[in-house]
């Protein structure tokens, strides 16, 4: 199977990417076999339902930058982790395959990230919409989520864009 291609179980299994996401033990593993970046890194999901994730990331030796705060690369890690695990919800309750890529993306940084850094999407009925036009139309659409970082004060530090390319496989 291509690197880029998602498969949806049964339908009676849709929730199943769902109950790993939430299990630490079990996204340690995930992270390990399909994003080892993410299990150096120390990516945490404290929060994932159908409607929005929440994706932490700390400062530490591992994701510091010289001018001592998070490495923008590591901030833009756990923002596609939190627009990623929206979009392979909303693949696996179609039952049906796709390939998806990252096409675009966008950053706006605003404070310094220092201390853990919480990237939220909320995006998740617009990825399902997008799927289910993907399944009308049988053709390609892409869809462009939000993912919000704040710092532990509450404080918004940056903001990305990151544009997913779905397109249905036969």
């Amino acid at each position: 199977m291509p690197k880029n291609t998602v498969e949806s179980p049964k339908p009676s299994t849709a929730s199943q990417f769902m109950q790993v996401v939430r299990s630490p033990l079990r996204l340690k593993l995930f992270f390990l076999k399909n994003m080892p970046m993410g299990f150096i890194a120390g990516l945490r999901v404290p929060h994932a339902d159908a409607d929005e994730t929440e994706v932490t990331i700390s400062m530490g030796y591992l994701t510091k930058n010289p001018f001592r705060s998070i490495y923008f690369a590591c901030q833009a890690m756990a923002a596609e982790l939190s627009t990623g695990i929206l979009a392979i919800n909303a693949i696996e309750k179609s039952s049906q395959k796709f390939s998806v890529i990252v096409v675009g993306i966008e950053a706006e940084f605003t404070k310094k990230a220092v201390g853990k850094i919480t990237f939220k999407c909320t995006d998740g009925p617009e990825f399902k919409a997008t799927i289910d036009k993907c399944l009308e139309s049988n053709e390609p659409h892409t869809y462009t989520a939000t993912s919000i970082g704040h710092n532990e004060m509450d404080e918004k530090v940056a903001e990305f864009k990151i544009t997913w390319s779905f397109k249905p496989k036969d």
